[in-house]
């Protein structure tokens, strides 16, 4: 009679050491894309601005690869990034972009303030185009081969490391 009243003493400790040790383990945040290796979808998005070119899936099919890179005025980790892909651009990386859930007024402030590496800005109001191609977030950015397909994926906002990086997945992409 006496043993069972250590076995809830037990059970807490063993709860509490499996707590422990979980709490210890590196928490893998990001879920990478199941469209790595495979064809955008088809999509054809309407220009964030007056003037500029929208984003289409025929654009990425020109045999010259591309960065696809989905952001917003609104992401803190986007103004981060904005130098890093202005100097992937200075590199001769040709940068598309598709603003997340935003205005126009928003974006233009966003690019005078930063820069703008984009060749091209689509607007993505709901977010259906950053689902389709697997995106969990902003910013995020993707290699995409002359034909289409998705190559690597980067996610999180480009620092100056992944730079060299990003230039290398592009080549491997020609």
């Amino acid at each position: 009679m006496r043993w069972t009243l250590w076995v809830p003493l037990a059970l807490f400790t063993f709860f509490l050491g499996l707590a422990g040790y979980q709490l210890t383990q590196p928490k893998d945040e990001f879920i990478p894309s199941t469209m790595v290796g495979k064809p955008l979808p088809e999509f054809s998005l309407e220009p964030m601005l007056e003037g500029a070119p929208g984003v289409s899936t025929a654009d990425f099919q020109d045999g010259q690869p591309r960065l696809l890179n989905v952001w917003a005025s609104w992401c803190l980790p986007c103004i981060a990034e904005a130098p890093h892909l202005d100097a992937l651009k200075e590199e001769g990386a040709q940068i598309v972009g598709v603003a997340i859930r935003d205005t126009p007024e928003n974006v233009a402030r966003f690019l005078d303030q930063h820069g703008n590496p984009y060749s091209r800005i689509g607007s993505d109001p709901i977010s259906a185009i950053q689902l389709e191609i697997g995106s969990s977030g902003v910013p995020e950015t993707f290699v995409i081969d002359g034909a289409g397909i998705i190559r690597y994926q980067h996610i999180g906002d480009v620092r100056e490391r992944d730079v060299p990086i990003l230039l290398d997945q592009l080549e491997k992409a020609r």
